[in-house]
């Protein structure tokens, strides 16, 4: 007993080096997944520190959703050539992991960065901005659309956003054409967006021109959007400003930072030339 206990962990000790319950390890015994190497009358379990190498393959492919029996069915019938096949397979899934958890930083670290940002903005505002220009991923039309069509196009557009991870955080706006802007059609959006890296130069991409916008704010229901928008006309007027592109309109504020929808504030970005330029 004095030579085991030397050389060999008991259960509770081994459970603690692997920060584990000793259950899970009984439990692994049970279902011949890590059997102890020595296992006495009495019912004590020993485990040589070898074994800690089998259990961290365990977990590693527990972690990667590789069911018990079939880790189980790998160590029994294990060769060097099918634990390089399957190795190789797992660190491809890692590599995929890795993937989307550094997608989702980006997601997690830009609304970090939008929310501060709006933090330190005056809604009562309206100033002339100069932008560089940006990438935008772009929707099908949605102009004149139909409900049933609007809703098929944001559902295709959100559709692929994720399936390619294109979203990256920045607000899903929606973009006003100078001509409903011209018409006090404010409802009547001609797509929505969302920003890409500005090396993305795909497909269903476009530019938004870098110059000279009007940058207004406008809080609460986005149904009312018409007296913000006056309010930057009005603006325009003075400045002797006139319409040369699209508006742009995203969320700043909206669910996941607020309660309530008359508390989200919407950033309005109105691309503009002076009136004599």
């Amino acid at each position: 007993m004095n030579e085991i206990s030397h050389k060999y962990f008991t259960t509770g000790e081994f459970a603690k080096i692997c920060h584990v319950k000793k259950q899970t390890l009984f439990h692994y015994d049970d279902i011949g997944l890590l059997k102890p190497e020595i296992k006495l009358e009495n019912g004590y379990r020993y485990y040589s520190y070898q074994q800690y190498e089998i259990f961290i393959v365990i977990e590693l492919l527990k972690d990667l959703n590789m069911p018990l029996k079939e880790i189980r069915d790998f160590l029994t019938n294990k060769t060097p050539k099918e634990a390089i096949q399957l190795l190789q397979h797992q660190l491809t899934q890692i590599d995929h992991k890795i993937r989307k958890l550094n997608h989702t930083k980006t997601i997690v670290e830009t609304k970090i960065a939008n929310i501060q940002q709006a933090l330190h903005i005056d809604i009562e505002d309206i100033r002339i901005e100069e932008m560089d220009e940006s990438v935008l991923f772009i929707s099908h039309s949605i102009l004149d659309a139909s409900d049933k069509e609007y809703l098929n196009a944001v559902t295709d557009f959100i559709n692929l956003c994720n399936s390619y991870e294109l979203y990256i955080g920045h607000p899903i706006g929606a973009m006003l054409a100078k001509e409903e802007l011209l018409q006090h059609q404010f409802e009547n959006y001609s797509y929505l967006y969302t920003m890409m890296p500005q090396h993305f130069l795909e497909a269903s991409t476009i530019i938004k021109p870098a110059g000279k916008y009007v940058v207004g704010y406008h809080k609460g229901d986005d149904k009312q959007m018409a007296s913000s928008y006056f309010k930057i006309f009005k603006f325009m007027e003075q400045h002797h400003l006139k319409l040369k592109g699209y508006a742009y309109e995203e969320y700043i504020l909206d669910e996941i930072s607020v309660n309530r929808e008359e508390n989200y504030v919407t950033k309005m970005m109105i691309q503009v030339e002076d009136e004599n330029g």
